[in-house]
């Protein structure tokens, strides 16, 4: 029993000497990091653990009030996009693709893409790989039981996962933040 008391004690030895090895190297890189990069990653580890996924982890989920039909969610997202100055670039009717190839009816899935496309060109400017948070997409899904959810990828990641953004493009980048959640729960309640 002292063997495998000991060896135990081993083994957390060494995974605490290797979070200090890890510390000890990446910490130069991290004092780099913005501020808001450590109480994101955290939460971000955080909800990857308690969802088991890291897709899970990485989105806003908002679920839609019962009773609103997907097409009042549509036209108030529409209408507090239209608020924000934010274009409505694209749609795509997902569920109407899948039916069309599947041959019978399948749940609700539509992608709306908005965008300030100012902004987007101040961070393609900034790095050419903003261009895969482009344009912001919410999706409209009905779950498995019939519930509506609105999803959307978290941009704290994008915000705070690295190098401070200058100042002028993270003020920019908070915006059209705040305006994304404004349309997500705005459209999850019918609130125009």
């Amino acid at each position: 029993m002292g063997m495998i008391r000991n060896l135990f004690a081993l083994i957390g030895l060494l995974v605490v000497i290797g979070l200090a090895a890890t510390y000890f190297k990446y910490s130069k890189a991290l004092e780099a990091f913005d501020p808001g990069a450590g109480p994101m990653f955290l939460e971000f580890a955080q909800a990857t653990l308690s969802t088991g996924s890291v897709a899970e982890a990485s989105i806003w989920k908002i679920p839609v009030e019962e009773g609103l039909t997907w097409e009042e969610v549509e036209e108030t997202m529409k209408f507090v996009a239209n608020e924000h100055n934010m274009s409505n670039v694209g749609e795509l009717p997902l569920s109407k693709d899948i039916e069309a190839k599947m041959g019978s009816e399948y749940r609700f899935v539509k992608i709306y893409l908005f965008c300030n496309s100012l902004i987007a060109g101040e961070m393609l400017d900034y790095s050419d790989a903003y261009s895969a948070y482009l344009p912001c997409r919410i999706t409209l899904i009905e779950d498995l039981q019939g519930n509506l959810w609105l999803t959307a990828l978290n941009m704290d990641m994008m915000i705070y996962g690295g190098n401070p953004l200058p100042a002028e493009l993270k003020e920019a980048a908070l915006q059209v933040k705040e305006q994304i959640l404004d349309i997500m729960n705005r459209g999850a309640t019918g609130e125009f």
